[in-house]
């Protein structure tokens, strides 16, 4: 049976048996977990980052962004999480999913690529000197 709301619970750990209806949300280890809303009992695993999804909260409810699409699971559902609602979104062609793993798979590699480049520039800065402070500050202006 479909699902229609989740409740957070904030925990350190993900447990290993998961309750329907609950999304789990370890802010310590950046992800967050759930039994699949359509009921098909599939854990969902969400790593909370700026490539995978984001999780707000307003008042006590909760939303992730961007929705759950659960496309390697035989169900395939897909839906949104919306201030501790789930709102349902239609299915997507075997086309469109390949675009949306496409973009996410590149998202990723974003990430990781600017954070190396970030710790690059830390690390030139620490061991330079005033010629690595100096290296540090042209690569910050070159990104503007």
């Amino acid at each position: 049976m479909k699902a229609s709301t989740i409740r957070p619970e904030f925990v350190e750990f993900i447990p290993k048996r998961l309750e329907p209806g609950v999304l789990y949300v370890s802010e310590k280890y950046r992800t967050a977990s759930h039994l699949c809303a359509c009921g098909c009992g599939e854990k969902v695993v969400t790593p909370l980052s700026p490539a995978d999804w984001h999780l707000s909260m307003d008042g006590g409810k909760v939303s992730l962004h961007p929705s759950i699409g659960n496309w390697n699971y035989a169900c395939k559902s897909h839906y949104w999480i919306r201030r501790n609602g789930i709102s349902w979104a239609g299915s997507m062609s075997k086309g469109q999913i390949e675009r949306v793993q496409a973009r996410d798979f590149a998202d990723r590699a974003s990430q990781v690529a600017q954070i190396n480049r970030e710790r690059d520039v830390q690390r030139a800065a620490a061991s330079g000197g005033f010629f690595g402070w100096v290296l540090c500050a042209l690569r910050r202006l070159l990104k503007l």
